[in-house]
């Protein structure tokens, strides 16, 4: 396939003839850069076991200092692809060295800051960063792993957030409880600031023109319909597994009848199978990414719809909440990489609208599980939400291949018809 920027490579299913193979070891920039994402994951967050610390010190609710979690949230979906537009002409290497530069500075705020709204808006700033960081991060990852290897370098730079729930929160809520909930704010500034030097070192620089790309052409990339479809597969994965994770604790104890103190194993659980998703869905994206989706997909709803039925029953449904992890975001990386590709000239913007899709998705999918919460449903109302949205990721999965397979048709043909002889 082309575009009017040049090739664009097709995934594996959709090539006839030679088949591009994927290199075996990726380049050190991307695990760089999953450095990055697991800091951006990590401060994403450790806030949520740390909210009574920080409502008792500011003087307010813990419902109230919830909204830290929220305008963070509301930060990333506003501020991925704004801060891909006004950064649009700078070059990656630069924005990703700002963004960490600034996600260190606005930690070292959050440190210091005494006034609920002074915390608020540093964590917005902190998001509109973290936004920045993660586009153009997918982005760089992708181009340095090369066609062939895309998927699987976002598989990598995806599992820095995944390994950020095992690993980051955890150990960023037990400093909080040794030292204090500034702690682990001043911990992430000092990290941050140390990646900015190892981005600095690794990233290269561009290479590729992307200085002269214009505004105009990166909205063109908005008329693409495939790409749509990809936004529409990234909002519902995310939006029926979230909705479920956000209120599982209620479920493991009051239906399952688990004790709380186990519950953070599960959780951790549920972790490890995501970081095990991300970079084996990563690793499938590169041979087949729409039976990859497809099959996530699908999956994903037979396992959410068995916690429904299931879930009064402990051992399956911790068993279930682990393959959650594992098959409800593995295709994301894939997602990710459709993304960047359908986007054609415009991947920094199709990049940053996918991160966009899934903190979208995981806002609107974790309200409406709230609502099921207090609805006669119960503890089970929010598995129940997450089946539904979870099965509609199959309709925009399945057009896409299907779009696919009748694009690389039509190509096939057209090329057939041209090297036929004019007697024919």
């Amino acid at each position: 396939m082309t575009t009017r920027g040049g090739t664009l490579h097709a995934p594996a299913e959709a090539h006839t003839g030679h088949r591009e193979h994927p290199p075996t070891r990726l380049p050190l920039v991307v695990y760089v850069l999953a450095l990055g994402t697991f800091l951006m994951g990590t401060t994403e967050f450790v806030v949520a076991g740390l909210l009574p610390e920080i409502a008792g010190d500011v003087g307010i609710g813990v419902a109230r200092a919830g909204l830290l979690i929220t305008v963070f949230a509301v930060g990333m979906i506003v501020g991925a692809p704004l801060m891909a537009m006004l950064t649009l002409r700078l070059p990656r290497r630069l924005t990703l060295i700002m963004a960490l530069g600034v996600f260190a500075a606005g930690h070292v705020v959050v440190a210091l800051g005494s006034g609920f709204g002074v915390l608020l808006a540093a964590r917005f700033l902190t998001a509109l960063a973290t936004g920045a960081f993660w586009a153009v991060a997918n982005v760089v990852a992708a181009h340095a792993a090369g066609p062939a290897a895309s998927s699987r370098a976002l598989g990598v730079v995806g599992a820095g957030a995944m390994l950020a729930n095992v690993v980051g929160v955890p150990l960023g809520a037990f400093a909080g409880q040794l030292m204090g909930w500034r702690g682990p704010f001043w911990a992430l500034a000092a990290l941050g600031a140390a990646a900015t030097v190892l981005i600095a070192r690794h990233v290269p620089r561009d290479t590729d023109g992307h200085g002269a790309v214009s505004v105009r052409s990166e909205l063109s990339a908005l008329r693409s319909v495939r790409l749509w479809l990809a936004l529409a597969a990234c909002a519902t994965t995310t939006g029926g597994v979230l909705s479920t994770y956000t209120y599982i604790s209620p479920l493991l104890t009051g239906r399952a009848q688990l004790a709380a103190a186990l519950v953070p194993l599960v959780l951790v659980g549920f972790g490890a199978g995501a970081l095990a998703g991300f970079l084996v869905g990563g690793w499938l994206g590169d041979h087949r990414p729409y039976t990859t989706t497809i099959a996530a997909a699908a999956v994903t709803t037979v396992l959410l719809l068995a916690i429904c039925l299931l879930s009064a029953y402990p051992v399956p449904t911790i068993v279930l909440v682990a393959l959650l992890g594992l098959f409800g975001l593995g295709a994301n990386p894939v997602l990710i990489s459709l993304g960047v590709r359908f986007a054609g000239r415009a991947p920094t913007l199709g990049s940053a609208l996918t991160v966009s899709a899934f903190n979208l998705g995981t806002a609107a999918g974790s309200w409406i599980a709230g609502l099921a919460l207090d609805s006669p449903l119960g503890a089970t109302g929010p598995a129940a939400v997450g089946t539904a949205i979870a099965a509609l990721t199959l309709i925009p999965t399945i057009a896409i291949a299907v779009v696919q397979r009748r694009r690389s048709t039509a190509s096939t043909g057209a090329v057939v018809h041209r090297s036929a002889p004019e007697n024919a």
